[in-house]
């Protein structure tokens, strides 16, 4: 069977690799994976069951098995349920972060992410798609940008969905979770080997997406024809 190829998009919250892993995908017409999804789904799963605790980690593991999980027609769906709004609050935001942390809950995890890489080919964006999942992706990327700058667009982003935030609080929050997911023990945030490295906060999306595609057809010159 021919390899799948891959593209991974890295980078902390915020840093707009979202935004351009879906770009990119569109652009090539390939599967796109919002690995972010998977664990804010199973940090929502976890939350609404009260089980976020040390002493149940078996619970969360078993959850994380077992996610009645799909995504459709752009939505994430939880079994029926169209969850793709309640995961990108900042609780579900925290509670992926802390179960992302449980190095049972990653390996558990993983099987699934790899096996979504199908023809014609797979955009993955993540924390540890380019070092973990996908080590042996053709094109990875690494999308930051300044706590300051990504706390202002999650400000923005929810403001302009007519909830009350606290930009300060907002950056506090940004702060801890960069630490807790770069000095968890089981595959920290970090840049992969030979990955691009882009600071998006002086940069539009356009200008990032120009030179990841440059990127994509230096690496992949096919693509082009």
């Amino acid at each position: 069977m021919d390899k799948i190829r891959v593209i991974t998009v890295d980078g902390p919250s915020g840093s707009g690799k979202g935004t351009l892993a879906l770009r990119v995908a569109e652009t090539l017409g390939w599967r796109f994976l919002d690995s972010g999804a998977i664990y804010r789904v199973l940090g929502l799963m976890v939350e609404r069951a009260g089980i976020i605790s040390v002493d149940r980690i078996g619970e969360i593991v078993d959850m994380a098995s077992n996610m009645p999980l799909s995504f459709r027609q752009g939505k994430t769906l939880l079994e029926e349920e169209d969850v793709s709004d309640a995961i990108r609050t900042e609780t579900a935001g925290n509670a992926a972060s802390k179960v992302a942390a449980i190095p049972d809950v990653r390996r558990a995890l993983l099987d699934w992410q790899q096996g979504y890489a199908k023809s014609p080919g797979l955009v993955a964006d993540g924390r540890d798609m380019g070092t973990v999942v996908f080590p042996a992706a053709e094109v990875k990327i690494f999308l930051t940008a300044s706590a300051e700058e990504r706390a202002l667009r999650r400000y923005k982003q929810l403001k302009g969905k007519g909830l009350g935030v606290n930009l300060a609080r907002l950056t506090k929050e940004i702060r801890e979770r960069d630490e807790r997911d770069s000095n968890r023990s089981v595959a920290p945030l970090q840049a992969p080997q030979s990955a691009l490295q882009l600071d998006s906060t002086m940069l539009t999306i356009d200008e990032v997406f120009q030179r990841v595609m440059q990127k994509v057809y230096l690496t992949l010159p096919d693509l082009l024809g």
